[in-house]
């Protein structure tokens, strides 16, 4: 067989292959690795739908969602009707105040029925629901360079 023939037989081959490879790939799914970091949005919701129970339920894990993407010294846990996370700011969010205002940014966008009704340096809040089963969320500086959020219901 003439070597220009031999060609022109591999290539339509060569073509289906490639054309069959590529269908196969878009069908596959991406390979995804999980994130071992809680999603601020997940840690947020899980508080919140814990507070007309006391947030018994919860444990101290539950809220460094909210705090991990600031800071890596999350110490949380529920204590007399509220549940409350204090961190050290860290990485982008070096100063209490850039961390105050990542986790007001944060609150406001996972919990979009929460009203934002005090926006200041020194203090984030918001509230959900009606006053007589109203939640509270409290975001304020603790000390010279911590962090607090406080979780509380009625």
């Amino acid at each position: 067989m003439h070597p220009s023939r031999r060609a022109c037989r591999i290539h339509p081959i060569q073509r289906i292959f490639t054309i069959t490879a590529l269908a196969a790939a878009t069908l596959m799914p991406l390979s995804a690795r999980a994130d071992d970091a809680p999603s601020p949005c997940t840690a947020l919701k899980r508080i919140v739908a814990a507070a007309p129970t006391g947030f018994t339920q919860l444990t101290p894990e539950d809220g460094k969602g909210v705090a991990q993407p600031y800071g890596a010294d999350a110490q949380c846990g529920a204590a007399k009707g509220s549940y409350e996370c204090s961190w050290t700011p860290s990485g982008g969010a070096g100063s209490s105040v850039t961390a105050l205002q990542a986790v007001a940014a944060d609150i406001a966008s996972c919990l979009p029925d929460a009203t934002h009704d005090v926006n200041s340096p020194a203090r984030q809040h918001f509230y959900i629901g009606p006053r007589e089963t109203r939640t509270q969320i409290t975001a304020m500086p603790a000390g010279a360079n911590k962090v607090k959020l406080v979780i509380s219901g009625k």
